[in-house]
C-alpha cells in the first residue's frame, strides 16, 4: 500500500462535467499523462495534457486492453509517482469559489504486474478520500 502518496493513474480530472457541445470557457479538463490535447468525440470535452501543472511524476500507456472503443481516450495514458510522500497538481483557484472536481481513475495495467494500488488524495492539505482500485472489476 501506498499510504499518502498521490497517484493519478490513468486519470482525468475535470473542474466541472460538461454537456457536450456546451461552452467550456472557464473549465478545465486534465488528462493526467496525455501528451496532447484533444476532444472526446462522446462527450464532446476537450483535454488537456497535465504537463503544465505537475512537474514530478512518470508518464505510462495503459495495457492495450484497456484502450479501444471500450475504454475513453482519457484512460489510455497515466501518470504514476513512483517517488515522494506528496505530488502535488498545482491548479490556480479564486478564494470564496466553489468548484466541482471529478477524478476517473483506472490502473491499466500499464506495469503488467496485475497489482492495483492503493493511494490517497488530498486537495491542498486536506484529506479528500482513499482509493483502492479493485482488480475484479477491471
Amino acid at each position: 500500500m501506498f499510504k499518502y502518496l498521490l497517484f493519478f493513474l490513468g486519470c482525468g480530472f475535470t473542474l466541472i462535467l460538461l454537456v457536450n457541445s456546451q461552452d467550456q470557457s472557464g473549465f478545465v479538463s486534465i488528462d493526467c499523462g496525455e501528451p496532447s490535447s484533444y476532444t472526446d468525440s462522446e462527450t464532446g470535452i476537450n483535454y488537456i495534457p497535465d504537463t503544465s501543472y505537475i512537474d514530478t511524476g512518470i508518464t505510462k500507456t495503459a495495457s492495450s486492453l484497456y484502450q479501444g472503443d471500450d475504454y475513453p481516450q482519457l484512460l489510455w495514458n497515466l501518470r504514476i509517482f513512483p517517488e515522494g510522500l506528496r505530488n502535488c497538481y498545482n491548479v490556480k483557484v479564486k478564494k470564496a469559489t466553489r468548484y466541482l472536481i471529478r477524478t476517473t481513475f483506472l490502473y491499466g495495467n500499464y506495469d503488467g504486474k496485475s497489482e492495483a494500488p492503493e493511494f490517497d488524495i488530498h486537495l491542498g492539505a486536506n484529506f479528500w478520500s482513499s482509493i483502492n482500485l479493485d482488480l475484479e472489476h477491471l
